[in-house]
């Protein structure tokens, strides 16, 4: 089978190689093909992965190319983790929204908006080239933000698509290994949107444990989302959140300590990559070396503006760890390919899986795969302010991309205005002008 990665230059690329690469993966890949825009980029990764080759006998056909549709043809399965505008355009998505007082984050609040408006266009065009080239494939998403860009794909590819993410599988894990030391559960219900979802059950030997993980000080302490917001907040909440809720219930207190840090997320990236980079092209053979200190480094600093100060690196060592989504892409793989039967959290078309939501669109629930098909899981109603705020960021979601689809800068405006994390119509104004005379890509976009 062929195996096309798109953003084949990005830096977590090698991990996904380890994954397929391994001697037990679950499916194996014949052929790894990497397609980047940038060739510097791409010969750096190129030479990291040629140095894991040599730990890997059972490793695919590698090769890197800078042309689309070379890469496309003929494959069965595309990856795609791609970011357009580089480390550099997500450094203005945050400090733009920043400077007006509001969220500069990657994929949550207008940060993540700004990024959808320059990223649909091209994954849009990516997605008529697939349609052309490789029409059976599985289209398996991580570009960021991966349920508006996963909804807007919908469009264009339909039921061939599907969003993956590590967070929410990763928070049900920890949850399991908490209860009982394994990470593996019975049944469980989690809920949400891309980055914005709630663990509400977890079902161990048939009893639902999460009460017991809810009632236990230690226990739940120990989980890194209860320590990101609280072990009061999140036993008020009777569910456990996804990571990135801190910043919808904690947004004064994140926009505060990320205007306070000496760089955003963004900005630390920005230099260490650019870092990583320069250093691998001058140094190809320690390009492996390079890349795992600087992986590390990365990991444990993952959502350090939500960690008291002093701790910013206090993430623990099994969550740096722990296999990512990668292994998320792998399992997603075989199940579809090998009819090896899988249970994971995917961003999905809703049909009536949620009630509230439109069905076309995108939700990330648990679903079974199969080689026919995805199958989302039967959840229990959803209500109250999980509901409310999941119909508030949906409805902003889908005039993101009816926007773009319109280029239109009234629908942006009034997508950004509308997100309730920006707390003013004129202020959301403001921000959009700035996004588009900023960020060419979004200027662009919205004509």
């Amino acid at each position: 089978m062929k195996l096309t990665i798109l953003g084949g230059g990005g830096f977590r690329v090698p991990q996904v190689f380890e994954a397929i690469a391994a001697e037990d993966a679950v499916v194996r890949i014949d052929e790894l093909v990497l397609y980047d825009t940038d060739a510097s980029r791409l010969g750096a990764i190129r030479a990291v992965v040629a140095q894991l080759e040599q730990d890997f006998p059972h490793a695919p056909r590698v090769s890197a190319t800078t042309d689309l549709d070379a890469a496309l043809t003929g494959a069965d399965f595309i990856f795609c983790a791609i970011r357009v505008g580089g480390a550099l355009g997500r450094t203005f998505d945050e400090r733009l929204a920043l400077e007006l007082g509001l969220l500069g984050q990657e994929t949550t609040g207008p940060g993540g908006l700004a990024y959808a408006f320059r990223t649909l266009p091209v994954m849009l065009r990516i997605a008529e080239r697939v349609r052309a080239l490789a029409p059976e494939a599985w289209f398996i998403n991580f570009t960021n933000p991966a349920g508006i860009v996963t909804e807007g794909l919908r469009q264009v590819l339909g039921d061939r698509v599907v969003g993956i993410c590590d967070t929410p599988i990763g928070l049900m894990r920890r949850a399991a290994v908490a209860l009982t030391g394994s990470s593996t559960a019975g049944t469980f219900d989690y809920v949400g949107l891309n980055h914005l979802g709630w663990l509400r059950s977890l079902e161990i030997d048939g009893r639902d444990r999460l009460p017991d993980l809810l009632a236990d000080t230690s226990l739940l302490g120990g989980i890194e989302e209860a320590r990101l917001m609280g072990v009061d907040w999140v036993r008020a909440l009777g569910a456990l959140p996804n990571e990135y809720l801190y910043y919808y219930y904690y947004n004064r207190e994140s926009v505060q300590r990320i205007r306070a840090s000496e760089a955003t997320r963004g900005e630390f990236l920005l230099r260490q990559q650019s870092d990583f980079y320069h250093r691998a092209a001058g140094q190809p053979a320690h390009a492996l070396e390079l890349w795992k200190k600087t992986k590390y480094e990365r990991e444990s600093t993952y959502m350090a503006e939500g960690r008291p100060k002093g701790q910013e690196q206090a993430r623990e060592e099994s969550d740096v760890d722990a296999g990512g989504y990668q292994q998320v892409a792998l399992n997603l793989m075989a199940a579809l390919a090998a009819d090896k039967p899988s249970t994971m959290i995917l961003n999905v078309r809703n049909g009536e899986t949620v009630n509230g939501l439109p069905p076309e669109s995108v939700v990330e629930v648990a679903c079974t795969v199969d080689a026919a098909g995805i199958h989302p899981h039967r959840i229990a109603p959803v209500q109250g302010h999980m509901l409310g705020l999941m119909q508030s960021v949906k409805a902003v979601e889908q005039l993101a991309i009816e926007a773009v689809v319109n280029r239109s800068a009234t629908l942006a405006w009034k997508a950004i205005a509308l997100h309730p994390l920006v707390d003013s119509v004129e202020v959301g104004r403001d921000l959009l002008e700035r996004y588009r005379q900023g960020i060419p890509g979004v200027g662009a976009a919205l004509g």
